[in-house]
């Protein structure tokens, strides 16, 4: 609908006065307020409303124009209009290219309608109504009140650019009529309510207050608008300029379907509003959201805080995941992930039995006293370490995220990089968090012990304080540069050994050791997980491939050798592609002998080579701790002609030379009581040689196996083949207790060996061995070093062989 003007010609009100119908078609106008005395243009588009203006225009043109009161309503009924309008006379109609009609009507009279408000025949609203006439203009006051409008509209004009010229021309000029009220308000375009309130008015004195009022007020708008410009200047204008070509450039790319298409602003803004976020991270949003609307998008800056911003957004603020299992469901989601491990998940449960007490008493799960644990897993390559922490996670019910720490050397790796430099990004810690998608995930740090120290920093320094409960409340990287709160986070390590782990870094963490599987825990491990994953990889059923328990026993013992089960799922994977081979041939069925294992798989590993290797004097067998698990060393001696020398070699380290030393001096001491004269020593040089001699050496542990090897080469007494030994040695022929009992031992079954000799010191480590390890292995407690070589020593009449 446009603007209403005034009429043309004061014949067109005496026309119409007094001969208003007692009922009256009712056209409903959206969003306008027709007024008596002013052309009123109209644009028809409805059906039944297009016939209705049709229908008055040929009979007496008389309508009745109301104000709908909400214009967002389609199909207005009689609840939906006001009942105070105007009568109007229709001046004349056309219709338009595009099928609606347009129509010009005269304002008549003010109107109140009846109470009978109803549909006619074609669907339109009809009302019986009483003319309701504006005053005329005769008291003084009404007169002094119509002056001071002219003068404040006069002035409105004068500050305000928005009203046209012609037109305050015309109001200036004009006589004072109730006409020249409505001819303003039009021309202010002021809200509908408040132009109908007008229109209802009672009196002409209360319609002259409220419009001098709404003058007075426009007044004060438009000087205000003029100061505040005149203050600003030409900064704000440009400032205006730019953010009025930013909503025109958003509009434009918005109508291209290119604008909003992340929406990230709306994200963030329902974040921001959601009162999850902390207040410094809310306000820091609120800034950089706010620069972000100021920025072209052109700009490199541009770039930068929108990465900002979203990174913001990706934080899982408030978000948590967490539910506390029962025990036994625990121990399920445990024992289905792995086999064995008792200790570990003796200690998980302990923990989830903490919570779960909390939260049956109603004690705070995230009370400072009684935070998680930070468990690090401790042990050889391929024993199921990583694969652990997603089973705890699942035990928990929290999201499980792995982040691999191996040869990192930067600080910035772990806070992340500061926003001021080009290719900033957090540091992995906040990836972690924004891939788990809450805030209370299990986060699993991998190979602690591999991190580095580099020229930016260390790496593990930075991990102290997101390890501390007492400080990982408020965590800052340096990117995002707002605390996080961490404490609801459950951090996981694992490494391969603590040597590589700075001892502030070990202090915050709690040690768990994984030794390595027994070959009945590895039959199982391959019976329940590696062979099914298998046979799912290669397109596999089970009836197809038959590996039995025996031929699993096989594998393991004669085909690999290893702590963890890593080469064994090779050996499964290996015979599964023999297995899809022999059915793409034509097969049924591949159900492999040893003989077809040794044909795909090569040649036994010899796990007897203790039996193969010692069949000389002056060769010993003991245990050694790796990396990698347990395993057995040689230690060869021979003595020749020389003078009194001792040679080591093999790659030994100092504390191992020194033990070498050591027990060459108990060995002369003990002479006489195993027949040999102290003064061949001063014709004799000794040369010791561990092989393996690309392979440093070192520690204490192989002092008795130095010991042993030295008496065996010197009287030619063999040392019995299936014993191997593990103890550190003193002066006064004492065995001392060394580390790593569990790890040797289990080596030592792998091995082949059937008799292990140990301090007796070390005792009380044989109750972490698997039952069947214990069961298999003779154990022989020592105190000092006789009792070694009364234990590992053969008689004399097995015969000498030179060594």
């Amino acid at each position: 609908m446009g603007d209403a003007g005034p009429r043309e010609g004061a014949e067109a009100m005496a026309d119409g006065a007094g001969d208003v119908p007692a009922r009256l078609p009712l056209l409903p106008l959206r969003g306008s307020v027709a007024f008596p005395g002013l052309m009123i243009p109209l644009v028809v588009n409805r059906p039944g409303s297009i016939e209705m203006v049709e229908r008055a225009a040929a009979g007496d043109g008389w309508l009745g124009l109301v104000a709908v009161r909400d214009p967002d309503v389609s199909e207005p009924g009689a609840g939906d209009i006001f009942r105070t309008g105007v009568a109007g006379r229709i001046q004349r109609v056309w219709r338009t290219q595009e099928g609606s009609l347009q129509a010009l009507v005269q304002g008549v009279e003010r109107v109140r309608l009846g109470s009978a408000v109803a549909e006619n025949e074609a669907g339109c609203l009809e009302a019986g109504v009483d003319v309701w006439p504006d005053a005329s203009m005769e008291g003084a006051e009404e007169r002094a009140l119509l002056h001071r409008i002219m003068a404040t509209f006069h002035e409105l004009a004068r500050v305000s650019p928005h009203l046209p010229p012609e037109l305050v021309g015309a109001l200036v000029s004009a006589d004072g009529s109730p006409e020249l009220i409505y001819m303003m308000i039009t021309a202010l375009h002021l809200p509908l309510v408040w132009r109908q309130e007008l229109l209802e008015s009672r009196t002409l004195r209360d319609k002259l207050e409220k419009v001098l009022a709404r003058l007075m007020d426009e007044v004060g708008m438009a000087r205000l608008g003029m100061e505040l410009e005149s203050k600003l200047g030409e900064r704000v204008q440009r400032q205006n300029r730019e953010a009025m070509l930013r909503e025109q450039l958003r509009a434009i790319q918005e109508e291209l379907g290119q604008g909003k298409a992340d929406g990230l602003v709306e994200r963030l803004e329902a974040k921001l509003n959601g009162g999850l976020m902390p207040d410094e991270a809310e306000g820091e949003g609120r800034r950089e959201l706010e620069r972000l609307r100021q920025l072209s998008p052109g700009s490199p800056e541009h770039g930068m805080v929108h990465q900002y911003l979203e990174w913001l957004d990706r934080m899982p603020w408030g978000t948590f995941t967490e539910k506390v299992p029962t025990l036994p469901e625990a121990r399920k989601i445990l024992d289905d992930g792995h086999a064995g491990l008792e200790r570990v998940k003796d200690r998980l449960l302990e923990y989830l039995a903490v919570k779960r007490l909390r939260l049956e008493r109603n004690l705070p799960l995230d009370d400072v006293r009684a935070r998680e644990p930070i468990l690090c897993v401790v042990g050889p390559p391929g024993v199921g370490k990583t694969s652990l922490g997603r089973s705890v996670a699942r035990a928990l019910g929290r999201a499980f995220v792995r982040v691999s720490l191996g040869g990192v050397h930067d600080e910035s790796a772990i806070r992340g990089h500061r926003r001021s430099y080009v290719g900033a990004l957090p540091g992995r810690i906040v990836q972690a968090l924004a891939r788990s998608g809450t805030s209370d995930p299990l986060i699993l740090l991998d190979e602690v012990d591999k991190l580095g120290i580099g020229p930016h920093g260390d790496p593990a320094s930075a991990l102290l304080e997101l390890l501390d409960p007492e400080q990982n409340h408020a965590f800052k990287d340096h990117y995002l540069d707002v605390p996080l709160d961490l404490s609801r986070v459950i951090f996981m390590a694992t490494a391969n050994t603590l040597d590589g782990v700075p001892p502030a870094l070990r202090d915050r963490l709690e040690v768990l050791s994984l030794a390595g599987y027994s070959e009945d825990e590895k039959v199982e491990i391959a019976r329940r997980h590696l062979l099914p994953r298998q046979l799912v990889a290669h397109g596999l059923a089970a009836a197809e491939v038959v590996l039995d328990e025996a031929m699993l026993h096989h594998l393991i013992a004669q085909h690999t050798r290893e702590a963890g089960v890593r080469d064994l799922e090779r050996a499964i994977a290996t015979l599964c592609r023999k297995a899809a081979r022999t059915l793409a041939e034509g097969g049924t069925c591949f159900e492999p002998t040893r003989e077809d294992v040794r044909r795909h798989l090569g040649p036994p590993v010899h796990p007897r080579e203790a039996v193969e290797r010692v069949d000389r004097a002056g060769i010993a067998t003991g245990l050694v701790w790796t990396p990698v698990g347990g395993d057995i060393l040689f230690v060869e001696a021979v003595a020749l002609p020389g003078k009194k020398g001792l040679k080591l070699t093999g790659q030994l380290g100092d504390v191992m030379r020194e033990s070498a030393e050591a027990a060459l001096s108990y060995v002369r001491g003990r002479a006489e009581r195993y027949g040999l004269d102290p003064a061949s020593f001063e014709k004799l040089d000794l040369h010791v040689h561990v092989p393996g001699g690309a392979i440093p050496k070192d520690g204490p542990s192989a002092g008795i196996t130095l010991a042993t090897a030295l008496l065996s080469a010197l009287t030619g007494r063999l040392v019995r083949d299936d014993v191997a030994m593990t103890g550190e040695i003193s002066l006064r022929g004492k065995v001392l207790p060394v580390g790593g009992i569990k790890e040797k031992v289990l080596g030592a079954h792998r091995a082949g060996i059937r008799t292990v000799i140990l301090p007796r010191a070390n005792l009380a480590d044989l109750e972490e061995l698997p039952p069947e390890v214990r069961t298999a292995l003779r154990f022989v407690p020592v105190e000092a070093v006789d009792e070694v070589w009364d234990a590992a020593l053969l008689p004399p009449r097995h015969g000498r062989r030179a060594a």
